[in-house]
């Protein structure tokens, strides 16, 4: 019998619950099953899981060889897919490794990035700025080609993301709950108008939290979503995720500043940058809402400041 080995799932478990419901309190019930299933199987010694969790179980482990990975388990479903996927493209550049893993089983064995302090620890906004435009320039990769396929690649496009808004529209009966039909419009017709391009496999989600400091690089990017699509997305969600706590005015000045940066480091025009951050806090604003029925008016708030910073 394989020897159970403890597990804590408590900072993840709302959220797994939100998202699954029965089904994600289910994999809850079976997952120091599963933990010690693949410990037994990859021969690894499992620690406790890192304090700050979302929306799936991610522990630290050493491997047979005293290897410092990551042991990510989640409801198996399409994000862990195309995240192991995406890893396997990225083939570790600017990005930590994948190691291993059983995607039907929702399970993934990381590369431990080292020694891993966030880039949200930086105090200087432009260092970090500059270092996710760094990995933005870095990560991106030409798609795979596979003709059995209608895109002629595995991942999720921005136009299949955008269609997030009529979801939005549907759950309301045609009209648009608390969002204000303006804004939703707007963040339509600006996914529209950005889907031109050939898309390349981006990252999906760089976060400041998702950008830490390590050893064989100065900076690597964890927990991609693997999506096709323009680079200027990846600034999106960066920008999106801006330090709590600040005041309005504050807040317009910093990311008016952020927006100015990323335009001149990347060579990018700075109504191309904007349109971006717009249309995905819409978006993000609905992802909240559909996720957890709260949360919305962050995305929203951040839409208008960037209508009214172009």
């Amino acid at each position: 019998m394989t020897a159970m080995i403890p597990v804590d799932p408590r900072g993840c478990a709302g959220k797994i619950i939100d998202i699954h419901g029965q089904k994600g309190m289910a994999w809850l019930a079976a997952l120091p099953a599963l933990v010690a299933e693949v410990a037994a199987r990859w021969s690894l010694t499992v620690r406790p899981p890192f304090p700050e969790l979302s929306y799936n179980y991610v522990a630290p482990v050493v491997g047979p060889g005293g290897e410092a990975w990551v042991l990510k388990a989640g409801v198996p479903n399409r994000e862990l897919t195309d995240e192991a996927a995406a890893l396997r493209l990225f083939d570790g550049r600017g990005i930590a490794r994948l190691i291993d893993a059983d995607t039907e089983r929702g399970v993934l064995l990381l590369e431990r990035v080292l020694p891993g302090e966030p880039l949200k620890s930086v105090a200087d906004d432009g260092t970090r700025v500059r270092t996710v435009a760094g990995l933005i320039g870095e990560l991106p990769r030409p798609l795979p080609t596979d003709g059995s396929l209608a895109t002629g690649h595995p991942f999720r496009t921005i136009a299949h993301l955008a269609r997030g808004l009529d979801r939005l529209r549907q759950m309301f009966g045609g009209g648009y709950g608390p969002f204000p039909a303006r804004r939703v419009e707007r963040a339509a017709a600006l996914f529209a108008g950005l889907a031109g391009g050939r898309p390349q496999l981006i990252h999906g989600d760089m976060n400041p939290g998702n950008v830490l400091r390590a050893m064989r690089a100065p900076w690597l990017a964890i927990d991609p979503k693997g999506y096709a699509g323009d680079p200027l997305f990846d600034v999106a969600t960066f920008l999106n995720d801006p330090p709590a706590g600040l005041a309005a005015d504050d807040l317009r000045r910093l990311q008016a500043r952020r927006v100015a940066l990323f335009a001149e480091v990347l060579g990018q025009p700075r109504a191309a940058v904007l349109a971006w951050a717009e249309a995905h806090a819409v978006l993000s604003g609905w992802w909240s809402y559909e996720d957890h029925g709260r949360g919305w008016e962050k995305g929203l708030a951040l839409a208008a400041l960037y209508e009214a910073l172009g």
